[in-house]
């Protein structure tokens, strides 16, 4: 037979186990609640509306240096600025796939894109900003062909994108910028043309040693 005193030892354990359990019960439940409030309270971002489209990307090629129009379907947003954004960086990602014809290091490319259409004066053009990321044009390749390159991959897209457009005109960080990487000029604008056709020359600025 179990002494008595074993019993009470046995049953004051359960008791025990048994309000430590509900201990923990209890603050887990709290815990998920405040984590709940919480989650509630956070503001949400609102959607990007995105469309896929059909859009022609004017792809750059080391090796023969010349620029190929290629069609393909991307979601943009149907904003114009943020449209154009989107393309160039869905454009400059492209090459840094290890299969690309145009290496280009990996990572943030566009910081943003500004399109202006309206009160342009008389004479003036309309003419797209671009403004690039200080360490894609850090770190993009060093030469006159390799960034005249990139340069026409970006103006034959953004051309065949937004014709009702004439020019474009190059920012890093918000900026003027002499050169892309120590050739190509960026200080003064280029005509928004169809670059597969009749490529953009270098400047006489690019084509200095």
């Amino acid at each position: 037979m179990i002494p008595r005193y074993q019993r009470i030892m046995f049953w004051i354990l359960i008791s025990c186990i048994l309000l430590i359990g509900a201990f923990l019960l209890r603050g887990c439940r709290e815990a998920h609640k405040r984590l709940t409030a919480l989650n509630d309270a956070t503001p949400l971002a609102a959607p990007i509306t995105t469309a896929t489209e059909d859009v022609t990307f004017y792809m750059a090629s080391d090796a023969d240096g010349v620029i190929r129009p290629v069609r393909s379907e991307v979601g943009l947003p149907q904003d114009a600025s943020l449209k154009a954004r989107a393309l160039l960086e869905n454009l400059l990602a492209q090459y840094s796939q290890p299969d690309s014809a145009h290496p280009l290091q990996s990572g943030p490319s566009v910081d943003d894109v500004f399109l202006s259409a309206e009160d342009v004066p008389a004479g003036g053009k309309r003419t797209i900003f671009v403004n690039l990321h200080g360490s894609f044009a850090d770190n993009h390749p060093s030469g006159i062909e390799v960034e005249q390159l990139t340069l026409n991959s970006i103006i034959g897209t953004l051309h065949a994108a937004f014709p009702e457009f004439e020019e474009v005109r190059f920012m890093v960080d918000g900026q003027s910028r002499a050169t892309l990487a120590g050739h190509a000029s960026l200080d003064h604008p280029y005509a928004l043309t169809d670059t597969s056709l009749s490529p953009t020359t270098p400047s006489e600025a690019a084509t200095l040693p």
